[in-house]
């Protein structure tokens, strides 16, 4: 027997998070208590991720059980895997009896780990749950708690830094990249390690130039401001992503930041500029309906329930048709990409499905999307398509995810050193001094 193994319980957030998630734990075993079986039946209707996911775990465990006769004997998940176990509910403890008057499913899921630490003591019971609270009741009762950490990122610090000064020891390295445009990065001075297409500031506190590391031919370059369908970047920040998403070699994006940063209207506007290059020009987010109420709860039909979630979106295409005037012919130009389809607001879930080639596809409130949903979108795209994925990964409106599991944080914490990835963080509002203000103070 090895020592050293493991027994997991699961707890169905974690399911939900990650269907594949039973393969994730090496030689240890898993234990999936049989309400976990109950909850997931309530989820398996939608086409939320959550749904999808809970469907899908039913699929892989119906396929693992179907020729056993006694699923809670185990079920063997392949080599240098552990085995499976579906076990029935389990009598509360006295001591849980004491502390919790109801028997809800999280109680009962925990119910099932201290069961298994009393009866089985050569066992190393652990309780995995995205609860905090769930893992905070297990501990108290003496049995150890995990969070999920598959999918998660270890240190989000790193992900959201801004820009970051990078001091050079060259005396004329500015005067330089200014007259010549770029400078071989064996010549700049700098000694700090740069990430493929990393964008910062270079020189020092008093003196310094906006610039990018272009990894493929060693060089630092310059960045100049551009404008994009009317609209000029207001800071540092705004200039770095107008030149990642302007950039034809730079084909993933991830753009995060406060509401009022400017996010959606810069990814907008530079893919409008760009539009002869592109097929179809995509901009979508997924529906996260407030208080986890169904779109079933709102009045009207079908497209009366979702235009409140797609109006931030129309609302930035208007900002930038009343900067180009909205007589003007480019104003025209949109109205006719959008009426052909060509510019195409949607859902994202209305998306999925079409074909991703030779597209600019920005995905709004990326922060709602789970890891496995942002690698599903990323791994369809096909030749000369763009993507942009933007967010606030503060501000999260699924229950099911946090500042570290969500597939924003997750991607720009994975792509990170990729030739074709930049991620730019922004942090100064441009809506209005209040509004800055309060995304600052009022948490």
């Amino acid at each position: 027997m090895n020592g050293n193994k493991k027994t997991f319980v699961l707890d169905t957030n974690v399911i939900l998070h990650d269907f594949r998630s039973i393969y994730n734990f090496e030689e240890n075993d898993l234990v999936v208590p049989i309400v976990v079986l109950e909850e997931l039946d309530k989820f398996k209707k939608g086409n939320d991720t959550i749904n999808l996911n809970a469907r899908e775990f039913m699929r892989i465990l119906d396929s693992l059980t179907e020729k056993s006769l006694n699923i809670e004997a185990g079920i063997p998940l392949g080599d240098d895997r552990g085995t499976l176990f579906i076990t029935r509910g389990k009598p509360f403890s006295e001591e849980m009896k004491l502390s919790f008057s109801e028997p809800i499913p999280d109680h009962k899921i925990l119910a099932t780990a201290v069961w298994l630490k009393k009866n089985c003591p050569e066992k190393n019971v652990i309780l995995v749950s995205q609860d905090i609270n769930l893992r905070m009741k297990s501990r108290a009762l003496g049995i150890e708690a995990q969070d999920y950490k598959t999918g998660k990122v270890e240190n989000t610090e790193r992900l959201f830094q801004g820009i970051r000064l990078i001091e050079t020891t060259s005396e004329d390295f500015v005067s330089k990249i200014y007259r010549d445009g770029s400078i071989d990065i064996s010549l700049s001075g700098i000694n700090s390690q740069l990430y493929p297409n990393e964008y910062f500031l270079a020189g020092d506190e008093k003196t310094n130039a906006m610039c990018f590391y272009s990894a493929s031919d060693q060089k630092i370059c310059k960045v100049t401001k551009h404008r994009s369908s009317g609209i000029m970047p207001r800071n540092v920040e705004q200039t770095f992503v107008f030149d990642a998403l302007l950039r034809p070699e730079i084909t993933l994006v991830t753009i995060t930041g406060k509401a009022g940063t400017g996010k959606t209207l810069l990814a907008l506007a530079s893919a409008l500029e760009q539009e002869k290059q592109f097929m179809q020009i995509f901009l979508s987010r997924p529906i996260v309906p407030l208080g986890n109420k169904d779109l079933g709860y709102l009045p009207g039909n079908e497209k009366q329930k979702i235009n409140p979630y797609m109006q931030p979106l129309f609302d930035n295409l208007n900002v930038i048709k009343t900067t180009l005037g909205l007589n003007s012919k480019s104003s025209q130009n949109i109205d006719q990409m959008v009426k052909e389809e060509k510019l195409l607001v949607s859902p994202l879930a209305y998306i999925r499905g079409r074909s991703l080639n030779h597209s600019f596809f920005i995905v709004d409130e990326a922060q709602n999307l789970t890891p496995h949903e942002v690698k599903t979108i990323i791994t369809r795209a096909g030749e000369g398509t763009k993507i942009v994925f933007t967010g606030d990964v503060e501000q999260i409106d699924s229950p099911f995810l946090d500042m570290r599991s969500n597939g924003l944080s997750y991607l720009a914490d994975k792509m990170k050193g990729q030739d074709f990835f930049a991620h730019i963080n922004l942090v100064h509002g441009e809506r209005s001094h209040m509004a800055d203000i309060a995304s600052k103070i009022l948490n």
